[in-house]
């Protein structure tokens, strides 16, 4: 028996592709100035900014779930690059740390570069949102272990933090209030029970015009937002609020001695919760599952709320839905409807 010969290109992985979709990203990565430009090499060097006393390093690293289905049915893959950046950097900020460079890992099936290059240039702009770097990543074309079209990303962000600015819990008080940032909408959290609803549902998500648009609206950004009022000493912690909602984040950043009461009829949800609520999810399941509005806790002193209102556009300004009190629950939620 005669066999052709065996190639890498035979068993699915197509390295010429690959190349090409490396010197993309090369190009669309040097617009502005940089601290790495060595896309393509064996790894990333960069410089830490020289105006650091005590440099920390602050790392973190995340992905978008099953967004990324969604984004497969609707073959829409412009905004998910910005999701990605999103669920690192925000992390890095709630310490208080400057995103510094950003790395991303792409695993699928077979390269296309058409799909490739809009993720890519999802992340490019949320590294500039951000102000951070891309200073590399990796593509993984993975025939067999991922089925056709199928893919996965992942992000991986380093900022950095004087040690004296690390932000800690102690500055915390009684009767401080807590603030509640809008969220752009999901983000990236929830996806595999909203895709469940979807599939029980029967609903054609191609053909519906709100939750096409809703369930792709990217992560929002705070970056740019909470180091400016860090820099200006108007709040002394915060909380991302991702995965777990308001309770599992915000008693993150909570000290001893004291909990967070929060009045969730105060929260302004959005009309995609109230939609996700209407299809028989529980009150507790969506606090737990989504941020339900709320995209970024702040926790400051009452004299500065007007201030920090300043600092936001208007539909991103922090309102009021809770305090600081005495206690050791770290957090207490008030009247669970709030739909």
């Amino acid at each position: 028996m005669k066999y052709s010969k065996f190639t890498y290109q035979k068993s699915g992985v197509n390295i010429s592709e690959a190349d090409k979709f490396v010197n993309f990203i090369s190009k669309n990565t040097g617009k502005k100035k940089q601290r790495n430009k060595n896309i393509g090499g064996f790894g990333s060097i960069s410089s830490i900014p020289k105006y650091y006393k005590e440099p920390q390093i602050v790392a973190s690293t995340d992905g978008v779930g099953t967004k990324i289905e969604i984004a497969n049915l609707l073959n829409d893959f412009d905004t998910i690059g910005i999701d990605l950046v999103a669920m690192c950097v925000n992390d890095l900020i709630v310490q208080g740390a400057t995103p510094l460079i950003f790395l991303d890992y792409i695993s699928i099936n077979k390269i296309n570069l058409k799909k490739l290059k809009s993720i890519v240039k999802g992340i490019n702009k949320g590294c500039q949102i951000s102000q951070c770097n891309l200073v590399g990543g990796e593509t993984a074309e993975m025939p067999g272990t991922y089925s056709k079209n199928k893919f996965d990303i992942a992000g991986f962000a380093v900022g950095i933090v004087d040690k004296k600015k690390i932000i800690k819990k102690n500055k915390i008080k009684k009767n401080d209030l807590i603030l509640a940032i809008p969220s752009n909408g999901v983000h990236s959290n929830g996806y595999s029970l909203i895709r469940y609803i979807l599939k029980k549902k029967k609903i054609n998500l191609k053909k519906n015009k709100f939750l096409r648009n809703e369930l792709m609206k990217p992560t929002k950004i705070y970056v740019k937002e909470i180091l400016g009022l860090f820099k200006s000493n108007l709040i002394k912690s915060c909380a991302n609020i991702t995965g777990g909602g308001i309770e599992d984040n915000l008693k993150r950043v909570i000290p001893n001695g004291y909990m967070a009461q929060i009045n969730l009829s105060k929260i302004k949800t959005k009309k995609i919760f109230k939609w996700i609520k209407e299809q028989n999810v529980s009150s507790d399941e969506m606090l737990k599952t989504f941020n339900c509005g709320v995209g970024f806790c702040l926790i400051a002193e009452s004299k500065n709320l007007l201030k920090i209102q300043k600092k936001f556009k208007k539909d991103f300004k922090p309102y009021i839905i809770g305090k600081i009190v005495s206690g050791k629950k770290k957090i207490e939620l008030n009247e669970k409807i709030f739909w």
